[in-house]
């Protein structure tokens, strides 16, 4: 054989018997190859575990509202806001989403006006719609209210298996799961409370355009240039009085204010405004308040009455406005100032009229008149010169030959202390003179009459220290 003949034959011989090595030369039987056990699979660890999480199921909240073609006014407002990266993030987050539907049922030039203020009301209504973390519908459902991101909460409740936001927003799709949070579709927008109180309260100033009663009001409020400032922000208490009050002043008052709208009448404006929102149920408990003028308006509290500065009754208390709050008063405030500048006392206003020249003769007489030139509040009933004519003949001239016994005593016995409107009067028994002995009151078919017979025939003439109601008879104490 040649050498190549010869290697191939030695290479087959010994593959030949290679294979045959592995045989047994016995007849016994030989067991099959056991099967190898079956491999258990070993749980994740928590590294592991954590590797799969970094990659999410879903996109996060922006990317599954910029895919579905429901939310294209949501995509479009957190965009203007400057909040698409914040719900791109990694939260989580709970989002209640509107449809383009419910921001279509927003007031005409609401979403615009959101819109063209996109760092304030706009961000202010969609942090409104996001709640921190992963709340599922079953959670939801469990709630009473939610604080939003924008800092107020949002109330929950459910109704025949139906879930309303602010009692009447319905979340119409829950748990649309996100890579950062949760979505629930709702059908229409909600709006943070401090914004609907602006939305749907009138301010003040509208409130008092509104009401006839106002109307005097509202007229002054434009004239002093104030109308802008009680429609804006802020928040104020006023007492506002009625056309009646303002008729009410002495003749040529409100010709004189309105004469100076910069000046006295701006001045008596504000003295009826406090800052901030004082409810009827704290006015009655503060002695007094200052007002946007400055001076103190005093309070005080009778049964259920409530008084400003003795003698002006707040009559309705807590008509609410978006920026503030009214209650209604029976006269008009003067300030300290203006009252003892402006107003004559009630000796003046006795020596101005020729109907009082007999009282004024009286009250010379007994050295009265200093007193009701000067500072103090008294309510004087006031008797007229027919009045004196009517007393017994005699009787004028041996009271002014007394002067410091029975015509003080006279005097003194139709004066009380404090100033008592009319419309105080007439719900009086009775009222304690200076003299000491009360008078009686009585009303008879809408006429007032003091002691039965003293009949009052004009009441409430505002003076800088009290108020004169005129009577028609002189009234006599006992003896």
């Amino acid at each position: 054989m040649n050498r190549i003949t010869l290697l191939s034959f030695l290479l087959i011989l010994t593959l030949i018997m290679a294979a045959c090595g592995g045989a047994t030369t016995t007849s016994e039987t030989v067991a099959p190859t056991p099967m190898p056990e079956p491999t258990t699979t070993t749980a994740p660890t928590p590294e592991t575990t954590e590797a799969i999480m970094e990659e999410p199921m879903a996109g996060t909240i922006v990317d599954i509202a910029v895919a579905d073609g429901r939310f294209n006014t949501l995509v479009t407002a957190v965009i203007a806001a400057g909040l698409a990266e914040t719900l791109s993030g990694p939260g989580p987050f709970t989002v209640f989403a509107p449809t383009d539907d419910a921001f279509a049922a927003l007031p005409a030039g609401t979403g615009e006006g959101l819109l063209a203020d996109p760092q304030d009301a706009l961000t202010d209504v969609l942090l409104y719609h996001v709640v921190e973390g992963s709340v599922k519908a079953e959670t939801v459902v469990t709630l009473e209210s939610a604080t939003t991101i924008n800092g107020e909460a949002v109330s929950i409740k459910v109704d025949n298996g139906n879930v309303y936001l602010n009692d009447t927003v319905q979340v119409i799709i829950t748990d649309i799961e996100a890579a950062n949070g949760v979505i629930h579709v709702i059908d229409a927008v909600l709006l943070p409370p401090s914004m609907t109180a602006m939305e749907e309260k009138p301010s003040i100033a509208a409130i008092a355009a509104a009401d006839e009663n106002f109307s005097t009001l509202v007229t002054a409020l434009d004239a002093a240039g104030l109308v802008e400032t009680l429609s804006g922000e802020g928040e104020f208490t006023v007492f506002a009085p009625t056309n009646e009050a303002f008729a009410a002043l002495p003749e040529g008052t409100i010709e004189s204010l309105l004469a100076d709208p910069q000046g006295a009448l701006t001045d008596v404006l504000l003295y009826h405004v406090v800052a901030g929102i004082v409810k009827a149920e704290t006015v009655v408990t503060l002695p007094s308040a200052t007002t946007l003028q400055g001076e103190d308006v005093t309070i005080t509290v009778d049964g259920s009455n409530v008084y400003l500065n003795e003698t002006t009754q707040v009559i309705v208390t807590d008509i609410e406005a978006a920026n503030g709050i009214i209650h209604v008063i029976d006269t008009v405030l003067l300030p300290p100032s203006m009252v003892s500048a402006e107003l004559p006392t009630i000796a003046e206003i006795a020596a101005a009229d020729e109907n009082f020249s007999t009282l004024v003769t009286a009250l010379d007489a007994a050295g009265l008149v200093e007193t009701f030139a000067g500072e103090g509040s008294f309510t004087v009933f006031a008797p007229t010169n027919e009045a004196f004519a009517a007393l017994p003949e005699g009787t004028l001239a041996a009271l002014l030959a007394d002067p410091q016994g029975a015509l003080t005593n006279i005097l003194l016995y139709h004066v009380v202390e404090g100033a008592v409107l009319a419309a105080d009067v007439v719900a009086l028994d009775s009222a304690p003179t200076l003299l000491g002995q009360d008078i009686r009151i009585s009303v008879v078919e809408g006429n007032v009459f003091l002691n039965d017979t003293v009949q009052v025939i004009m009441t409430d003439i505002i003076a800088a220290n009290g108020v004169i109601h005129v009577i028609d008879a002189i009234l006599i104490p006992a003896e």
